[in-house]
Formats: structure tokens, sequence, C-alpha cells
């Protein structure tokens, strides 16, 4: 159940920063060098917000698996569950810091978890910076897949 929340919580959200970032994006840039220039440090902060909102997606989806630990009694306090379960969605290792065995299953489970997730975060990144770059070099091609339907 934690996979499906977490990854419909990170779909639901990156749909919604889509469509807001659509919206933005519409406007394209004229051919004059200057304004493309003016138009670097914009595209600039849109990835990093972008970023900063996948980085916090990410830190929540953390804690719904830390509290799952937590809840279950598989580590001693909620802040150890945080740290296990940040760890455990990125696949690093934290010595000192385990699980009991009959979580095993469980940790794993996050681990694929963590990677689809963080897929879908860097699939999505992949494609802000590229419809970004597309408008800056002024490159044909569609800004909105929409577009190629009509």
């Amino acid at each position: 159940m934690l996979i499906v929340l977490t990854i419909a919580v990170h779909s639901t959200a990156v749909v919604v920063m889509a469509f807001g970032l659509e919206a933005g994006v519409q406007v394209r840039l004229d051919q004059h060098t200057a304004e493309r220039l003016r138009a670097v440090p914009t595209v600039i902060g849109r990835i990093g917000a972008v970023a900063l909102i996948l980085a916090a997606l990410h830190g929540i989806e953390g804690v719904l698996w830390a509290a799952a630990y937590w809840g279950l009694g598989a580590l001693d306090s909620f802040s150890n569950a945080s740290v296990y379960a940040l760890a455990t969605m990125t696949t690093f290792e934290i010595q000192g810091l385990t699980a009991p065995e009959r979580f095993q299953m469980l940790s794993a489970l996050q681990a694929v978890n963590g990677v689809l997730l963080f897929g879908i975060s860097t699939a999505f990144l992949f494609a802000v910076i590229q419809v970004h770059w597309r408008l800056l070099c002024h490159r044909p091609g569609p800004v909105n897949p929409s577009a190629q339907t009509q």
C-alpha cells in the first residue's frame, strides 16, 4: 500500500507542476539574442524550483515510510525511523541503524519504491530541462505534447 500511496502522491504532484509550468512555457521568446539571455535566470529558477519541490516530495514520502516503520515497532524512535527510511529510499546504508530481520522484505520493497520515485523525478526534471532548452535555442518541436495532435 505504501508503494501505491507514494507513487500516487508523487505522480499527482508532478502532474500539477507540469500544468503550472505549461502556462509559463506557452509564451515563446522572440528571435533576439538579448531576450534569450534575459530568459536564462528565469529558466534556472524554474528548474531549481522543480528540483526543490521534487526533493521535498521525496522527504514527505520518506516520512510516510518512517511512520510505517515506527508504527510497526521496527525502530525505537521516529527520528531513527526517519533516517532509516530516507537511507533505505536512496539505497544508502547507515552503519549501526538496521531494522529487525522480519522487516527486511519491507526495506527491500521501500528501496524498489525509492528507485521508482527517483526515476519519475529524473524523467520529469529532464523533460522540464528539455522544453526550456528548446525555447532558449529556438529549436523546432512542440513544447506541449498535445500540440502534436492539433
